[in-house]
């Protein structure tokens, strides 16, 4: 069932009777969140047979009235770009995203009304660029899709160099559960036999161009294999599955996508839990915190605020699945303080809301292939790039002395029609125009994203002085890129550099545009899975120590950071999560 809230008067008075019903109910899970991780948690413990309400605190997304990937830019408002006036004022932050335009500003919060604040470094405020978006689906509609799976490389890090503490887990662990919602997705992908990225249950991949392909072989001899471009491994269909459709390559796959090729709990997982018949998904109820029964073991209620009526509201479960995202669930622990737990639930550790992790990127070279290839060019708007893995830091013969971990690079190809170029050209007549004919010489790029050490000093906390539009007190966020990240920087545009040359590019340039912790939207860590309750929040089932009803399965549950796109692992960790609860609840442990 998908409750409509925020409705007309004349419907106000059923709204209510129904809030009364949710609220006298004992669910047999809450899931707070409806993206990535809510949606799983939500499909996986329908399907096991269980009653659920889904809380989402923004509104629903319907996806007639709110996709527009087919819509073309000359029929939209100053041509698809921004309402520059109104984002300034209203989404400043979330404007400094590419992604963020006239047609998904919507999927994007009001910084306005979502407030937070920077905390102090030795020169002043911390820049943080959080980007949030507050719907049914939540960045599930956003995100780039890129799917990866980690290795012991990644999960033994923290292990091997001392940095944070060791992930209770291990490849062998997730690996069924990377299986299992490989399978229900539709990962497109290749496999390349690569210990650092295990291969996966994949559909056919998305091709590479001529040039990305040229380039692999050009790599694959100057480097004996060790450094391999690849199709990137995505969330998009290249074939029916699980009865959504193949991808059609339109392009914009961030404005939504109306045939559901690209994954996203709006597209999969929340349409599988509502065909059980056990889903209630209710908007606009913006969760301020948890609350402890009188045990002060266990979350008794969740308390929401309407986020139309601002009416309080109270919901209860006997599982309770935190999936707000990496800083809004560690938000909402901090939040739920009691004269019991004065610095917030599940924190008896003192670890919630410390070890802020996001990937560095926004770093990297460009280089051209003049005259090369000049007879091919590509078609469509392929919803993918390509993907190099790390190559540093894997074993003995590739270790760096200057820095821990590793990065892989985002990469792609491509030449564009000339006048695409046109609109920033000095020029004017007939001259210019000749000029604009025909196509550029291939480019490509080779972007850089780092992994991000584990540092408690990189924590949020509760700012005391300044609440959000609903009343709730904002995070206030203190992170930084240190040494160990500022080395791999510059690492990274020599070996990327290094690469095009080696490929053959010409005019090969190196950039580094200072990446602000938040800005690769990878961010994680806060609530730590670990072996130890006194220095971990949950332990190797995602569960709390402290609550053993509450689960955390987003961002915040990472102990590392890796460098491969998290959301793949977040979904296995979720899947495996909503498994152990079922069986504890089956055998009345919960």
């Amino acid at each position: 069932m998908l409750l409509q809230v925020g409705t007309p008067a004349s419907a106000r008075a059923g709204a209510e009777q129904l809030d009364s019903e949710l609220q006298s109910r004992i669910w047999d899970a809450v899931v707070i969140g409806s993206g990535i991780t809510g949606g799983w948690a939500a499909k996986e413990l329908c399907e096991a047979g269980l009653d659920v309400l889904v809380l989402e605190a923004g509104r629903q997304i319907v996806p007639e009235r709110d996709y527009g990937e087919h819509v073309p830019d000359w029929e939209l408002p100053f041509h698809g770009l921004e309402d520059r006036e109104r984002m300034a004022r209203e989404q400043p932050i979330q404007s400094l995203t590419g992604a963020c335009d006239a047609i998904t500003s919507k999927f994007f919060v009001n910084d306005l009304e979502n407030p937070y604040t920077l905390g102090e470094g030795s020169d002043g405020p911390l820049p943080f660029r959080w980007i949030r978006g507050r719907q049914v689906g939540g960045r599930s509609i956003l995100w780039g899709r890129q799917s990866y799976r980690w290795s012991d490389l990644d999960f033994e890090a923290n292990a091997r160099d001392g940095h944070g503490v060791d992930w209770p887990i291990r490849y062998a662990d997730l690996a069924p559960w990377y299986d299992h919602v490989e399978r229900f997705a539709g990962i497109a992908g290749d496999a390349e036999g690569m210990a650092q990225l295990p291969d996966g249950q994949f559909l056919p991949a998305i091709p590479m161009n001529a040039m990305e392909n040229a380039v692999r072989q050009r790599l694959d001899r100057a480097f004996g294999g060790a450094r391999r471009l690849m199709p990137a491994r995505v969330a998009v269909l290249t074939r029916h599955h699980n009865g959504r459709r193949a991808c059609h390559y339109c392009g914009p796959c961030r404005r939504g996508c109306i045939t559901r090729s690209y994954f996203s709990s709006n597209n999969a997982t929340l349409p599988a839990a509502e065909a059980t018949g056990r889903l209630t998904l209710r908007p606009h109820s913006v969760v301020r915190a948890l609350e402890a029964d009188d045990s002060g073991r266990r979350v008794g209620a969740v308390q929401v605020i309407d986020g139309v009526s601002e009416k309080p509201l109270r919901f209860r479960g006997r599982v309770v699945f935190l999936c707000a995202s990496a800083l809004e669930s560690a938000r909402i622990l901090l939040n739920s303080r009691s004269e019991r737990h004065p610095e917030g639930l599940a924190n008896s550790s003192g670890q919630v809301g410390r070890n802020l992790m996001d990937h560095t990127f926004q770093v990297g070279a460009r280089g051209d292939f003049p005259g090369e290839l000049n007879d091919r060019y590509m078609s469509g708007r392929r919803p993918n790039s390509c993907y190099l893995p790390r190559f540093v830091n894997v074993d003995a013969a590739s270790t760096n002395p200057d820095f821990l971990r590793g990065y892989g690079f985002q990469c792609g190809a491509g030449r564009s029609e000339n006048w695409s170029g046109g609109w920033n050209r000095p020029g004017f007549g007939a001259d210019f125009k000749r000029s604009l004919r025909g196509r550029s010489d291939w480019g490509m790029g080779f972007t850089g994203f780092g992994e991000c050490l584990p540092d408690e000093r990189n924590r949020v906390e509760i700012d005391p002085q300044v609440v959000d539009r609903w009343g709730i007190p904002v995070l206030r966020i203190t992170a930084t890129f240190r040494d160990n990240e500022d080395r791999m920087r510059r690492d990274i545009q020599v070996k990327a550099a290094e690469m095009l040359e080696a490929a053959g590019a010409k005019n090969v340039r190196t950039y580094d545009r200072d990446s602000v912790p938040g800005f690769a939207i990878h961010e994680m860590g806060t609530a730590r899975m670990g072996r130890d309750p006194k220095t971990s929040v949950l332990n190797a089932w995602n569960q709390s120590w402290d609550l053993p009803n509450l689960f955390v399965t987003d961002g915040a549950a990472m102990t590392s950071s890796a460098c491969q796109n998290p959301s793949l692992t977040y979904m296995a960790l979720t899947a495996r999560a909503c498994d152990h609860a079922v069986g504890l609840l089956r055998r009345g442990e919960l």
